[in-house]
């Protein structure tokens, strides 16, 4: 709530700067006795270029779009005034602007694209004090053209360097969710090994029995051995219900993991239960802490596993961001029930963000990427925010195919 309330007032506070320098433009361009259409249409194009609300903007209205049509037409109606022999009033909102541009077109353009489009933003910026000089030996004009080499160079380090920023962001990401698919994968293998290894058992003992079966009837007394068909259905029943889950594991995961290699067998990870859980909360709580599990009586224990293990490591996060970023709590919730079919999970505290682990310690933020990652390919939504007043919660839901 409150980084939504600053990026608020951050937005409202550019606003109005970027609309009080435009009104200085006019009023130093109304002084010299310019005409003030020019610049009335390089602020016009340039305002909105910079102040169209992200979610109402067209798809056409493209980065590069923004940066390069404002700078193209400020640098064309100087070069239509100077060839006119006439002179080009700007002022301080014009070269803000500019900046602003060239800012938009070196962080957030296509690599190709920002060159264009940041080249065209400073030479339209470095080309208004020429636009307003007689001659390129007067001392003034030369003096901005040091002092917008200066800015430019200044705004366009500090977008590219933001940019580098990003883009370690997006690979980190990526390396997660790629890691998380692997250990999904591993996962995966361990469910089908599971499943399909009682498959086997099971149609061994069958075998065993149907084999009894025919021993007995062929012997001398008819009462040895195993009779009735009815002693099979039981086990045959267990391998349909193995084989089910089988292929319902794989097509929960598949979807996600189509693109990666084979996973590496010495990568395989221990996965929980929702008995698990229990161990965990017994764990956990430090001096001070009290950890509380809210379990429904009516959830059963024989879920799929895959999804079991996931709301083993929902769980766990939750738990281990507690740790490192509210260490001050001093009450934890664990909940687990069922809704309309589906697995429901949430953990919850009541801590102030105290903690007193070193930066170093508290992650850099993948964590919840990598779980949300794993939700998601069991068709499952996660969710994870501020609660009402102070304190954390996440929640996360999966579908299931059994009646709960």
């Amino acid at each position: 709530m409150k980084s939504v309330s600053a990026q608020g007032c951050a937005r409202g506070f550019g606003f109005g700067a970027l609309l009080g320098v435009s009104l200085l433009d006019f009023a130093a361009v109304s002084a010299e006795g310019h005409d003030l259409r020019p610049s009335a249409a390089v602020l016009a194009v340039g305002l909105a270029a910079l102040l169209w609300p992200a979610g109402l903007r067209p798809a056409w209205l493209t980065p590069q779009v923004r940066a390069a049509v404002p700078a193209v037409v400020s640098l064309a109606l100087t070069v239509g005034i100077v060839l006119t022999d006439g002179q080009r009033a700007f002022g301080p909102g014009e070269i803000t602007i500019m900046l602003c541009l060239l800012f938009i077109a070196v962080r957030h353009c296509p690599p190709r694209w920002a060159v264009v489009c940041g080249t065209l933003a400073g030479v339209a910026g470095l080309a208004l004090p020429v636009g307003n000089a007689r001659s390129l030996t007067d001392d003034q004009p030369l003096g901005f053209l040091v002092v917008g080499l200066l800015l430019i160079g200044l705004v366009g380090m500090l977008a590219g360097y933001l940019r580098s920023l990003d883009f370690k962001r997006t690979v980190a990401v990526a390396e997660t969710r790629r890691d998380e698919r692997v250990a999904i994968a591993a996962d995966l293998h361990d469910f089908v090994a599971h499943h399909v290894t009682g498959i086997l058992v099971q149609t061994q003992v069958a075998r065993m029995m149907a084999d009894a079966r025919t021993s007995g009837t062929s012997g001398t007394s008819g009462t040895s051995g195993i009779s009735g068909s009815d002693d099979l259905d039981p086990v045959l029943a267990g391998i349909e219900r193995a084989a089910t889950e089988a292929l319902a594991s794989m097509r929960r995961t598949v979807g996600v993991l189509r693109d990666t290699g084979q996973p590496d067998a010495a990568d395989h990870r221990p996965v929980g239960d929702l008995a698990g859980i229990s161990g965990l909360i017994e764990g956990f709580a430090s001096p001070g802490q009290k950890v509380t599990l809210h379990r429904d009586p009516a959830l059963p224990d024989d879920l799929p596993h895959e999804v079991q293990a996931a709301a083993f490591r929902v769980v766990q996060e939750a738990l281990t961001n507690v740790r490192r970023h509210a260490a001050d709590a001093t009450e934890i919730s664990v909940g687990l029930w069922c809704e309309d079919r589906r697995l429901m999970v949430a953990v919850a505290d009541d801590g102030r963000g105290g903690t007193q682990l070193p930066a170093a310690a508290r992650g850099g933020g993948f964590g919840l990427v990598g779980l949300s990652e794993r939700v998601t390919a069991l068709g499952g939504t996660l969710w994870a925010g501020p609660r009402v007043g102070y304190g954390w919660e996440v929640r996360a839901a999966f579908p299931v195919r059994k009646s709960l």
